[in-house]
């Protein structure tokens, strides 16, 4: 299972332009040769396969966190191990935690590469359980008192450094005034850490589509063209990057299959300022929702229930108007309703379908009349 080399994506694009792919860390789109990002367009890959520690659990350096009341959790410790593989090279212990060692990877792409074009996808695992931190990194914040919050903490702060050493990078090997840094998320924080805070002010969690799921960090740094402390005031997709990617590298994009995602250069560097008229889909399973005109539509077919949202006027999603405004329900469900004729069908059968506690977190007693939504993967 995995996705299926028919599909193009961002390296395939760029390749042809002359640039060098490489990936490093997370990969999850499919584990059998066919599948890997060998066959995808990279160059190179470091890449976790069945990894998934950050460090040994008995490692002098590591602090861990493990969540007793999560099956997730219980699983992971149970199952995965420190190793990466490189393109074909078999499994191997990395040196030192796994987020330290992909920033110093990414360093010596930097450096191997500076004297032609390259694109590096750096898929940091962190933050992800299970929650490992280094000692050093946790002693340094002895002001958080919950132990568990201080491990992500601590692993938040790993990354935080390698950003900064990868910036660093691109200025000592002088390019640093050619290269754009896309810094993203895949979702918000999950509700299995057991943190009650981890999407304040947003509802919801990873898993959901309300924003405290979707809702991620989007900052792009593009010297020159991009003011430094821009704030773009409206909405973007991951989606957008491989649009917006090949635009800039001058790829040639394929002209026999539909597109994802939008060039949103124009948007934020040229004379069309703003945001695109176009809504936003996402879909998981029987769960889907749309975003058009800072209005936003969720609807679970599984417990056939919408919810609807003025973002404009409330960001955190706490009044629902599915009742009140029919007008808004209907144009929504319209474009939703269409959105999903067009999807294919799955090409296996999801392994889980669980009900997501949307305000609580895994951890905490629940009631009848908490809301949910079902998760499938």
């Amino acid at each position: 299972m995995g996705l299926p080399p028919s599909e193009i994506i961002l390296p395939e694009i760029l390749k042809p332009a002359g640039y060098h792919n490489v990936h490093i860390g997370k990969w999850h789109l499919g584990g059998a040769d066919k599948f890997q990002p060998k066959n995808q367009g990279f160059d190179e890959s470091l890449w976790l396969e069945t990894g998934g520690l950050f460090l040994p659990e008995d490692d002098p350096n590591v602090v861990n966190a493990k969540l007793d009341f999560d099956p997730i959790d219980k699983f992971l410790w149970g199952n995965l191990s420190y190793a990466v593989q490189h393109n074909d090279s078999g499994r191997f212990k990395p040196d030192g935690h796994m987020t330290d060692y992909f920033t110093n990877e990414a360093v010596k792409v930097i450096e191997k590469n500076k004297n032609q074009p390259f694109f590096l996808y750096l898929a940091y695992w962190a933050v992800h359980t299970p929650l490992q931190a280094l000692k050093s990194d946790y002693d340094a914040l002895s002001y958080i008192d919950d132990h568990t919050e201080r491990v992500q903490a601590a692993m938040v702060k790993s990354v935080d450094r390698g950003v900064g050493k990868i910036r660093q990078a691109l200025k000592d090997n002088g390019i640093d005034d050619n290269t754009i840094i896309i810094f993203t998320c895949d979702n918000g924080a999950p509700n299995y850490v057991g943190l009650p805070n981890g999407n304040k002010p947003y509802r919801g969690w990873k898993l959901t589509l309300f924003e405290g799921g979707i809702h991620v960090p989007f900052i792009v740094n593009y010297p020159d063209s991009i003011p430094a402390g821009q704030v773009y005031d409206g909405r973007v997709s991951n989606m957008d990057i491989f649009s917006t990617a090949a635009n800039l590298a001058g790829a040639t994009l394929p002209t026999d299959r539909k597109l994802d995602g939008t060039n949103m250069l124009p948007y934020l560097t040229g004379a069309k300022l703003g945001s695109p008229e176009r809504p936003l889909f996402t879909k998981n399973g029987t769960f889907s929702q749309v975003i058009q005109d800072d209005w936003k539509l969720l609807w679970d077919q599984q417990q056939k229930k919408k919810w609807l949202f003025d973002l404009k006027n409330d960001p955190t999603e706490q009044n629902n108007l599915i009742d009140q405004n029919t007008t808004k329900n209907k144009e929504l469900s319209n474009l939703l309703t269409a959105f999903l004729a067009e999807q294919a069908d799955p090409l296996w059968e999801g392994a889980v379908n669980s009900p997501v506690h949307i305000d609580k977190h895994i951890n905490e007693s629940k009631t009848k009349d908490d809301e949910f939504a079902y998760w499938q993967n």
